[in-house]
């Protein structure tokens, strides 16, 4: 698979992150306003907020997150809301009544083999729309094989997939890069391999964290004085770890996300959030 050359986007998320899914729609919108747009790659990859989870939790979202973290089920009720505002104003369905807890592990292996096949952006597609707007079960096989076959893969390459370990090593990889720069919240974006942006950040903020990057090609990153506050319109959303003074994780501009410990995507009290605050600038990432 080949890449523009000017500007690189690696991206890491997981299925099963709200925020993930906003993060996504808003790179795209940045992109959609990027005057060199077409000379931008992106690469996604693999990660999971929970990878002992069962293959499928119906438990509902809001009283497993609440029990989690003992806070109260209404103001985890009101949080989901105006997470499906937001999704809402830049085109999605956040069904958040309807979500289906679970593993990602398999739904990942099945985005690496649609990636083998060139058909990686359908199958994304399908799979995130079916967890987040339509309440389906991405850990259970069955509902794999629909959902890749709608997206046009041969079904018996997906039913062949799932009962292998194909494309593991895949996801494995991916969770193993992260965790050697220092990625412990989703979404992160690492741009150019150089500058890391962590949380659904706004529309604009990705846009200007894009132009940052392209002109600043062909230079050294330098590193941007610390700032306070919180990110993406709230605090603690981004669990990422505190990387301003070594550089070694792409922690700036912190908004809202996904800890490694399965927040299931709310802004709220969890052990991992020891993040840098949103900066209007991008920060070095570990080359």
């Amino acid at each position: 698979m080949t890449y523009p050359a000017r500007v690189r986007i690696d991206v890491w998320s997981d299925i099963l992150c709200p925020f993930c899914h906003l993060g996504r729609r808003h790179l795209e919108l940045a992109l959609e306003q990027f005057e060199h747009a077409d000379e931008v790659g992106v690469v996604w990859h693999s990660f999971q907020l929970d990878r002992n989870a069962a293959a499928v939790d119906d438990t509902p979202q809001v009283e497993r997150i609440a029990a989690k973290y003992g806070t109260d089920r209404a103001q985890m009720e009101a949080q989901h809301e105006q997470m499906a505002r937001d999704a809402a104003e830049v085109g999605l369905d956040f069904a958040w009544q309807r979500l289906v807890g679970g593993n990602s592990y398999d739904a990942h292996r099945l985005i690496h083999l649609a990636r083998s096949l060139d058909r990686e952006r359908e199958v994304t597609e399908r799979v995130l729309r079916a967890w987040y707007s339509e309440g389906a079960a991405i850990g259970d096989h069955e509902t794999l094989v629909r959902l890749g076959t709608e997206a046009g893969l041969e079904e018996q390459a997906v039913r062949d997939l799932l009962a292998s370990d194909d494309f593991g090593i895949d996801v494995r990889t991916d969770e193993a890069l992260a965790g050697q720069i220092g990625i412990t919240s989703v979404p992160t974006f690492v741009l150019d391999q150089k500058y890391g942006v962590t949380g659904a950040q706004p529309v604009e903020v990705v846009l200007q964290a894009i132009r940052q990057v392209w002109d600043l090609q062909g230079t050294e990153p330098e590193m941007p004085a610390a700032g306070g506050g919180c990110g993406g319109g709230c605090c603690g959303g981004a669990c990422g770890s505190d990387g301003a003074e070594e550089a070694t994780a792409p922690a700036e501009a912190a908004g809202c996300g996904c800890g490694a410990g399965g927040c299931g995507g709310v802004c709220g009290p969890d052990e991992h959030a020891e993040h840098d605050a949103h900066t209007d600038e991008v920060s070095p990432a570990t080359r």
